[in-house]
């Protein structure tokens, strides 16, 4: 008689009719620490074997986009704080430079400027998160907690311009309520000059290492192909070795007056994205050297923002001792501004990707309709393709790559 054969390890053969696998249904999500967020996978498992995986999203969706079009525009930056809150100033500057280009504001260079030095902070610090995360999903406990703190001294740079640390609501329609003081310059002197060796030294602990390889060279590849066929930007599209980055592609904020490379991979797996965004806090650190030197040698060292009173509060002495900047300043916050009807899309490179708004006004008080395009939601529907196959310990290495932050995804 005949034996049957063993069914195959990554298959769904049948022997003499039967499926002899035990498959395993597992949650992964929404509250397991190792998602970083609150969403779910339900994994279909041979073993540790993934065969399916469907998603579920939405347990923190906000509304935002409908709540925008309840607000004042001067209200929104609140908003666009709570989704990817790994980077919130990158979110902040993206409003308000939606709103600049839908009334014609222009900025002064320096205000410009301080937003470069501030978007490449905010950029250091997601990808400080992710890439450390990505090494403690591995098992390097120690690199997490060595790196991470620097995390913390860029928020003490936040701290100082605006007071807030996590959901910065930081400067305003039109470029900077006030100048920084200097402590922060200090404090931006202060990373420039101690992250890099901190940032080699982590490289030493793992980009060489035989274990963090294993563990994460082909593992959860993607090719260039279907990272655009899905949408893909940032940095994971550039791990699939395309180069598109809006810095470059529709530069914003005088960006086109910086030099900086932009990093690729070739085979978008875990591995290459984690590369892509080290090289990338690099690029961060030189773009914001050159920022400074070119605040520097700046003749103008006050203008930091745009000729726009319906925008700027007055200054609060003033407010408290005349009639008139007190109108204004209850014109500006209750959001009398007027606004011009019109459609426009503006798009920034956010610390996951294009960061896009798309806004639609009628001239009124408020948004008719806001759109956000975040890079979140729309990469993570590329994961099952990506962990299908694999093993269940890669899925939780290929999410933490991806970055996926639940308050983007959902929004």
């Amino acid at each position: 008689m005949k034996q049957p054969q063993r069914p195959n390890f990554w298959q769904r053969d049948l022997v003499e009719g039967k499926d002899l696998r035990e498959l395993t249904t597992l949650n992964l999500g929404p509250t397991h620490p190792a998602t970083h967020g609150i969403f779910q996978n339900v994994l279909t498992l041979d073993g540790e074997i993934i065969l399916d995986t469907e998603q579920t999203i939405g347990y923190i969706h906000r509304a935002f986009e409908k709540i925008a079009e309840r607000r004042p525009f001067y209200q929104i930056p609140t908003l666009t704080d709570r989704m990817n809150y790994c980077s919130a100033p990158i979110n902040n500057m993206g409003w308000h430079m939606t709103m600049e280009k839908l009334c014609g504001i222009e900025l002064p260079k320096r205000a410009q400027y301080m937003r470069v030095v501030v978007m490449e902070l905010a950029r250091i610090a997601d990808h400080i998160i992710c890439n450390t995360i990505i090494g403690q999903d591995a098992g390097a406990t120690t690199p997490f907690l060595y790196v991470y703190q620097w995390r913390e001294k860029i928020y003490d740079i936040y701290e100082e311009i605006c007071g807030a640390r996590l959901t910065t609501n930081m400067g305003r329609i039109g470029g900077w309520q006030r100048d920084w003081n200097p402590l922060v310059w200090e404090r931006i002197g202060g990373i420039l000059k101690g992250l890099p060796p901190v940032l080699k030294e982590f490289e030493k602990m793992l980009v060489r290492n035989r274990i963090f390889m294993d563990r994460t060279v082909n593992c959860g590849p993607l090719s260039g192909e279907r990272a655009l066929a899905y949408g893909f930007t940032g940095p994971n599209l550039r791990a699939c070795g395309v180069d598109y980055d809006v810095r470059v592609a529709d530069a914003y904020s005088s960006y086109e007056e910086f030099d900086f490379v932009i990093p690729v991979g070739q085979s978008g797996d875990t591995y290459d994205r984690f590369m892509v965004r080290q090289q990338e806090m690099w690029e961060s650190l030189s773009i914001i050297r050159q920022a400074l030197d070119k605040l520097d040698a700046m003749t103008d060292k006050t203008s930091i923002h745009a000729d726009v009173p319906d925008w700027m509060l007055p200054p609060k002495e003033e407010v408290y001792s005349a009639m008139e900047p007190l109108i204004w300043h209850f014109k500006i916050v209750m959001g009398e501004t007027d606004v011009p009807a019109g459609e426009i899309y503006h798009c920034v490179e956010g610390g996951n990707g294009e960061l896009g708004f798309y806004l639609v006004s009628d001239g009124g008080r408020t948004p008719f309709r806001l759109h956000l395009r975040r890079p979140c939601f729309i990469y993570y529907q590329a994961f099952p393709e990506m962990i299908k196959g694999s093993m269940l310990s890669d899925a939780i290495l290929t999410m933490s790559s991806m970055n996926v932050i639940a308050g983007e995804l959902d929004a």
